[in-house]
């Protein structure tokens, strides 16, 4: 599993919900096999939104080949 972070990070903790809220919208969660999608605060007060994504075990074994 492997986290990933969103290029942006916002002024609040609604706009950064608005992120997560639109990228389950379009399917992010899906299609990308994200199983944890989150609002994170940094130590500087702004917010930023984070994936756990999942690695298939067959995708996983074609780049080893």
């Amino acid at each position: 599993m492997t986290w990933v972070y969103d290029a942006k990070l916002y002024d609040t903790k609604f706009q950064a919900s608005c992120r997560v809220a639109r990228l389950e919208d379009a399917g992010v969660a899906s299609s990308s096999k994200a199983r944890y999608i989150s609002v994170f605060q940094t130590k500087s007060g702004r917010y930023g939104v984070k994936m756990l994504l999942t690695h298939d075990s067959s995708e996983s074994e074609r780049r080893s080949k």
